[in-house]
């Protein structure tokens, strides 16, 4: 589970408040160190903190007016105060009143994590209950997963809710963005008013304003009644824009005008209709490169991202695969099959092995299909239409499965960051953090397909 701990620094001619040892990464903390200005408490909330540490100076002035600032910036999450050795009155008192805890300097490893694990557990919110509301009240029963990328993006899912800002929601196609989009709206204060999804993707380019914001009769010749637009039918909720990359420029230009004045005109009509509407925008390209690129304007996208999710991919989530494809094969088993179905562990290796570029829509594509033509109480590698390879055999020593091993992550590794910037090898290698001679090598390697740029 991931911890986001923000470290208020007052101490800047020390190193001992940094955490990396007694809060490490691979224990799941991700620290964030701010200076006590009045920037402080929007960055608290834009990196979405479980927890505040506030390092006190030892002087007495300094130490009140950083309890002072704490106080004014009214955070709704628990904070655990370090103070020097010998506090006066005033400073101990200035720290209950603040704080949530308090802990004197030098730290011991062992007191401080419990502290810090006490506060976090009063703080995070369970990620159990989480998906439970989530799939109980709305139905969405692909939420499912375990690893961590996944259960961060289910406890992001309530906070989002809260805001009214737009949402930018990132991944692969099939990793579910649509599916939290809804998430997103239901658990919002617009749940009771419409949630219209757009698919840009299958807008033509010269309805698309029309299918947008509508039009009045008349305002073209088949015009013969007025239509509302889909941003009128999700008045009040929430309009979803599904790969929203392929809008043209042109539309893009409206689009933004609708975001930044909440007014929007129908073609033919002669004023402005004023709106209230939530956007939330899903794209499976890097948007960025888009903009790079000039296809996709920076304006829109800055407007859009105040708010963003990246969904992963599904052969990044490991044991998820398994737990999916089981929970698919119980809420798809007719109820006419009394008898409960399973997988054989080998058809289950066999699905993660594959790489699923489809991601969760084909693996409940692929279970459904294994369902209707698969008999017996057991899922039997034959039973799944994959190209997936044999599993490989053991190696004959030690040096040679970890050479296998290494050359499979090389292989996929240098697959995806290709895949992601659309076969570059310059952005490839540069985002991969390697000299792109040597990547490039990786690529030929490899035999895997990139530009020469």
């Amino acid at each position: 589970m991931l911890h986001r701990v923000v470290i208020i620094n007052d101490l800047p001619n020390t190193s001992e408040h940094r955490l990396d040892r007694l809060l490490p990464a691979d224990a799941g903390f991700r620290h964030r160190y701010l200076s006590c200005d009045s920037s402080a408490p929007r960055e608290i909330g834009a990196f979405g903190a479980h927890l505040v540490i506030a390092f006190a100076a030892a002087e007495r002035a300094r130490a009140l007016a950083l309890f002072q600032s704490l106080r004014d910036w009214l955070l709704a999450l628990p904070v655990l105060a370090v103070l020097a050795g010998e506090p006066d009155d005033d400073l101990l008192k200035a720290a209950a009143e603040t704080a949530d805890d308090f802990i004197f300097r030098p730290l011991r490893p062992s007191e401080f994590q419990r502290r810090v694990a006490k506060l976090l557990a009063t703080n995070r919110p369970d990620v159990d209950a989480a998906q439970n509301r989530l799939s109980q009240e709305l139905g969405l029963a692909q939420l499912v997963g375990q690893h961590p990328a996944f259960v961060e993006v289910i406890t992001q899912i309530p906070r989002l809710a809260a805001s009214d800002a737009p949402v930018l929601l990132l991944g692969e196609t099939g990793t579910g963005k649509e599916l939290c989009a809804r998430a997103i709206h239901h658990l919002s204060p617009r749940t009771n008013f419409p949630f219209i999804p757009v698919d840009c993707g299958a807008l033509p380019e010269h309805l698309a304003e029309n299918e947008l914001f509508g039009h009045t009769r008349g305002a073209f010749t088949d015009a013969h009644a007025e239509q509302k637009g889909l941003a009128g039918m999700a008045e009040g909720g929430t309009l979803f824009l599904d790969e929203i990359d392929s809008l043209s420029i042109a539309v893009q230009a409206k689009l933004l005008r609708f975001l930044e004045d909440r007014t929007y005109r129908a073609l033919g009509a002669d004023r402005f209709t004023r709106s209230n509407v939530r956007v939330l925008a899903a794209s499976n390209r890097d948007l960025e490169a888009c903009v790079r690129d000039k296809q996709f304007r920076s304006d829109l996208y800055f407007r859009l991202n105040v708010l963003h999710l990246r969904l992963p991919a599904l052969r990044h989530r490991g044991a998820d695969i398994a737990l999916l494809a089981c929970h698919f094969l119980e809420s798809l088993r007719r109820p006419e099959c009394a008898q409960p179905r399973s997988f054989s562990p080998s058809a289950l290796r066999m699905l993660e092995r594959y790489q699923w570029p489809g991601n969760v829509r084909e693996l409940h594509n692929v279970v459904h299909r294994a369902i209707l033509f698969g008999a017996g109480p057991q899922i039997l590698p034959g039973h799944i239409a994959l190209d997936v390879p044999p599993e490989p055999h053991a190696a004959a020593t030690f040096r040679e499965g970890r050479a296998r091993a290494v050359a499979e992550y090389e292989r996929r590794y240098v697959e995806e960051m290709l895949r992601k910037h659309e076969g570059n090898i310059t952005r490839a290698a540069r985002e991969a953090r390697k000299d792109r001679r040597a990547f490039g090598r990786l690529v030929k390697k490899y035999a895997v397909g990139g530009s020469s740029v």
